[in-house]
């Protein structure tokens, strides 16, 4: 067992990007390349009764196996996450389940726009450079960084454990495992992957690994992102009937639903689909929905499901009822705070297929659970990862008149729009380089992990995501950052975004002075900021001037008072139109 001396540990989570394949060095001499599970070396998992029959970390200590079977990580079980489907090890506690990178080459087909690893570090942060080998004989580089299992960050953990085995007893203490994610090259097909090579100070563990297949043949029609993990409820035996609007539409359905930053599974029963007449009552009978060909699905902790596809007219800026029976009882749950929609829940009772909505006597203002609806065919995504702003605070809520919207219905309207499906990625409060949620446990703050580290699932996971918009900062600047924080964090997002083949654009601050946060001190990093952006300092394909939109031209510290929803920050139903209507339709166009 490899023994180590780390230092300060690092909580960089993921990093990668395609490079010349003699970048990663040479590998040693090896057999060729073997499945994944035929290289295990090292026994991370133990019992709590015979925790001394793994060493994960060289010092003894390892993970539960309750633990684990707790969260739904049970032996052999499939894993959606970040987009990726993948197999936790079908072994026992104490058996080899994972392979202490070295450079060791494994067997791996399939094509797609991302290689998924399902990794921890132990001794610190380990980090390393390894090769995707693809069956037309090139090769392409890559680079990650596995989080340390106690220490790394919880705001970009897959899912954390709330004990650590060790030879002298178990330890109340959240161990961490972590799923990350590195491009591929485009169309070609992958035929193997080297391993890092040994970190050194640090051992990098890789527990499965998977190519993260293209959403061919499919559209993101509407979205959400997880803010946080809250109170909700309780809900026991319940339907939830969750109402949505769509940008655009298809032949054919499916929904996603995410159990992000859970420490438990969650169960859903009987599923449905349907477009809305008035309330909660559905025009025409709800079609059911499957997963996996089963009436429901149990959701391990921090995964996903998605819905096999079902035959249904998804009509182009309407709103569905998407209905889920919790048949057991769920206290907390991922949600997305700001829906700004009304939604309802039952009586007791699995009541997904009603097409009456005489049963659903309680409302919501929430989306729990539900992520993404996708539909058929269509022409790919355009992702708007932002804050409030684009979330819709300020605008009626009920009304659907958030600036995606509005811009979704452009896409639709106007001769020769591309018509792709509009993702709205806005997190009330949210930041691009500091977490307001830490990533774990119920919390009552809703404003979302860091732009940063949501930027993998809320933008380069979503379902056929052609370009992505950035407009946020102005949370980090009111909370005290600098502007080359800001400006610094918005450059690592073009970088990793443009490597996935994403056109990036981003969008100016608009300004708030009045609101008691927004300072003059704020509002000259403010000016900092866009000064920046407008210079192309972060690397993005192309800039939207949204402060020039709608700031007074006597006072451009402040918003244009018929813009202003009236608390000087957000703007109202106007001032977010005029957003949407500004923006050039073929900067939305992919590269």
């Amino acid at each position: 067992m490899r023994r180590r001396v780390w230092g300060a540990a690092v909580v960089l989570a993921l990093l990668g990007g395609l490079a010349p394949a003699g970048a990663a060095g040479a590998a040693p001499h090896r057999p060729g390349p073997l499945p994944l599970e035929r290289l295990f070396d090292n026994r991370a998992v133990s019992d709590d009764a015979r925790p001394g029959a793994a060493d994960f970390d060289g010092a003894g200590a390892s993970l539960s196996a309750p633990d684990l079977a707790a969260a739904g990580w049970t032996p052999g079980r499939r894993l959606g996450v970040e987009g990726a489907r993948l197999t936790w090890p079908d072994t026992r506690a104490g058996e080899p389940d994972n392979v202490r990178a070295d450079g060791q080459w494994v067997r791996l087909r399939g094509r797609g726009d991302a290689l998924a690893l399902l990794v921890a570090g132990t001794g610190g942060a380990a980090r390393g450079a390894g090769t995707v080998r693809y069956r037309d004989g090139s090769r392409t580089a890559y680079r990650l960084t596995a989080p340390d299992w106690r220490t790394g960050p919880l705001a970009t953990k897959s899912v954390a454990l709330p004990h650590i085995n060790t030879p002298d007893g178990q330890r109340a203490e959240k161990a961490r495992l972590y799923v990350v994610t590195v491009p591929l090259a485009r169309g070609r097909e992958v035929a193997s992957v080297r391993l890092p090579r040994d970190p050194g100070a640090a051992d990098l563990h890789v527990f499965a690994l998977s190519v993260r297949a293209r959403a061919t043949g499919w559209t993101g029609t509407w979205s959400a992102s997880t803010a946080g993990y809250a109170s909700v409820g309780p809900w026991t035996d319940r339907t939830v009937r969750l109402v949505v609007h769509t940008s655009t539409g298809g032949p054919r359905v499916r929904i996603r639903l995410d159990n992000t930053f859970a420490g438990a599974p969650v169960r859903v029963g009987r599923a449905s689909v349907a477009v809305r007449g008035a309330g909660a009552e559905a025009r025409g009978a709800p079609v059911a929905l499957t997963f996996g060909g089963a009436g429901g699905a149990v959701i391990p902790a921090g995964a996903q499901v998605v819905s096999d596809p079902v035959r249904f007219a998804v009509p182009a800026g309407a709103d569905l009822l998407v209905s889920f029976h919790l048949p057991g009882t769920v206290a907390a749950a991922p949600v997305h705070s700001q829906a700004l929609q009304t939604s309802y829940v039952s009586e007791p009772g699995d009541h997904a297929t009603e097409a009456s909505g005489a049963t659903y006597t309680s409302a919501v203002r929430v989306w729990p659970l539900l992520t993404g609806v996708d539909v058929a065919d269509g022409a790919g995504s355009v992702v708007l990862l932002g804050d409030s702003i684009t979330d819709g605070v300020g605008s009626t809520p009920d009304t659907n008149r958030r600036w995606p919207d509005v811009l979704a219905r452009r896409l639709l309207e106007e001769p020769g729009a591309p018509r792709h499906g509009v993702l709205n990625q806005g997190v009330s409060a949210n930041r691009v380089v500091g977490d307001r949620y830490p990533g774990d446990g119920v919390s009552s703050d809703t404003g979302g992990v860091s732009a940063l580290h949501r930027l993998d699932r809320d933008v380069l996971a979503q379902t056929s995501a052609r370009t992505v918009v950035v407009f946020q900062g102005i949370n980090d600047l009111r909370a005290g950052a600098p502007a080359a924080d800001v400006v610094g964090g918005l450059r690592e997002i073009a970088s990793r975004a443009r490597a996935r083949g994403l056109r990036v654009v981003v969008a100016t601050l608009v300004p708030c002075a009045g609101e008691a946060r927004c300072t003059a001190a704020v509002d000259a990093e403010r000016v900092a900021v866009n000064a920046a952006l407008r210079r192309g300092d972060t690397g993005s394909d192309a800039v939207l001037d949204f402060d020039a939109v709608l700031r007074d031209p006597e006072l451009p510290a402040r918003l244009l008072p018929a813009y202003d929803s009236g608390d000087h920050l957000h703007p109202g139903d106007a001032g977010l139109a005029a957003l949407a209507g500004a923006v050039p339709l073929e900067v939305l166009r992919p590269a």
